[in-house]
């Protein structure tokens, strides 16, 4: 029954993707609002309708090899033999665990790294968008397997390490270890691991420089500086973001919104950013989501040690790292749940953000801003409106617009 549960879910999974982008699709030949018509002009609408209908070809191939790769994978009996491989490898739980999980890692970076090409060196290209050189590809490629050896190895060492060891409340000393590393990624992650793909350079001297910290000091913002990060060696997508806390805060510009947004634009972007920091977004969200990994936790630790979560799965011999992969298979309706309350937040906290800008003189200049970005990105303009409400973590162009206008 597992079993055919766990196919119904992934199966499931797979279909309400493709209703959604269906719905979203659709909404794309509605007229635009008036709010956002002006941004856009005929020429633009069409290559990104263009760029819509290429990735959603794209979205469906990818996805159902996907599904009947996992599908057949489960049902030829795969995460058995994985299974038997680590088990007669070592008799070292932990290194059994390393040694299944690294299968399954690599194999489906094998498997997925011709749909990577395809998205990146072909749709995107096609686009104008990829400035990804093959030798970037490759470095990035090395670099995302040397975190994911060192830092997702670690952290999967840690977790066997304490279940074997610590008895039933294991998921406690988990949940503890697991917020600390959270709390620490959340504070460093732009010091250490950024810095890993992208370089960071503080923005020069000028009339930009000027301009941000007129209006920082305006704000009562202490800002030690902003970041250049050099995207464009990637893509000619622009974004900004805030990250850290304390006097590890930081507000990071790709370099293409430089040449993307005007100079009050860029201020506009950086006051949203300021009022994620303000209303302390950052810290609201950290703390949700420890919480949800204890909850995540103490539910995995009921079920983990099951035999017949490694049997709906098509593996005799029960392992903690195949029943961590049948939990993590059977737990996805939740985290979809658990996606669409985050989602809500987030929606929240970007209304917020805007608030923040527009009630400090930033309003009109965040409205262009915003409808300058979603036209250079080809972003969807108006999508669907339950497609928003169950998967957007940012609200649409219009609502936003709307809503900052309303603050004004």
């Amino acid at each position: 029954m597992l079993l055919y549960i766990i196919i119904f879910i992934l199966v499931l999974g797979f279909v309400s993707e493709r209703v959604f982008s269906w719905l979203n699709f659709k909404n794309r030949r509605r007229p635009l609002p008036v709010e956002i018509k002006p941004f856009f002009k005929d020429s633009e609408l069409k290559k990104s309708f263009l760029y819509a209908i290429a990735n959603r070809r794209f979205s469906f191939v990818s996805s159902l090899f996907s599904l009947v790769v996992v599908v057949a994978f489960i049902l030829l009996s795969g995460f058995d033999i994985v299974n038997n491989f680590a088990l007669g490898a070592s008799d070292n739980i932990i290194w059994q665990s390393l040694i299944f999980f690294a299968i399954l890692y690599f194999a489906n970076d094998i498997i997925t790294t011709p749909f990577e090409l395809c998205s990146t060196f072909g749709i995107e290209s096609r686009f104008g968008f990829n400035k990804t050189t093959v030798k970037t590809y490759i470095f990035d490629k090395l670099k995302s397997w040397m975190l994911a050896i060192i830092l997702g190895g670690g952290l999967l060492a840690l977790f066997v390490w304490f279940y074997d060891t610590m008895g039933e409340r294991f998921w406690l000393y988990l949940w503890i270890a697991f917020s600390a590393f959270s709390l620490f990624m959340a504070v460093f992650h732009t010091s250490i691991i950024l810095p890993l793909f992208n370089k960071l350079t503080p923005l020069e001297d000028g009339e930009l420089k000027t301009a941000i910290k007129e209006f920082c000091n305006r704000v009562d913002f202490q800002l030690s500086d902003v970041y250049i990060l050099d995207g464009s060696k990637r893509s000619t997508k622009g974004n900004a973001f805030f990250s850290g806390m304390g006097k590890r805060k930081k507000i990071v510009l790709y370099d293409n919104i430089l040449e993307q947004l005007t100079v009050k634009e860029i201020v506009a972007v950086l006051a949203h950013e300021i009022g994620h920091y303000k209303h302390k977004h950052i810290q609201k969200s950290i703390v949700l989501s420890v919480l949800q990994t204890g909850v995540t936790f103490w539910v995995l630790s009921l079920f983990l040690s099951k035999p017949i979560l490694s049997e709906a799965i098509g593996v005799e011999n029960h392992t903690v790292f195949v029943g961590l992969v049948a939990f993590s298979l059977l737990f996805s309706p939740i985290s979809s749940v658990v996606g669409f309350l985050f989602n809500l937040f987030s929606r929240f906290n970007e209304y917020q953000a805007d608030e923040f800008a527009a009630v400090n003189g930033c309003g009109d200049d965040l409205i262009s801003g915003l409808g300058n970005l979603t036209v250079k990105n080809y972003s969807h303009p108006n999508p669907h409106p339950y497609v928003v409400f169950c998967l957007y973590s940012h609200p649409t162009l219009v609502q936003r617009l709307n809503s900052i206008k309303k603050r004004q």
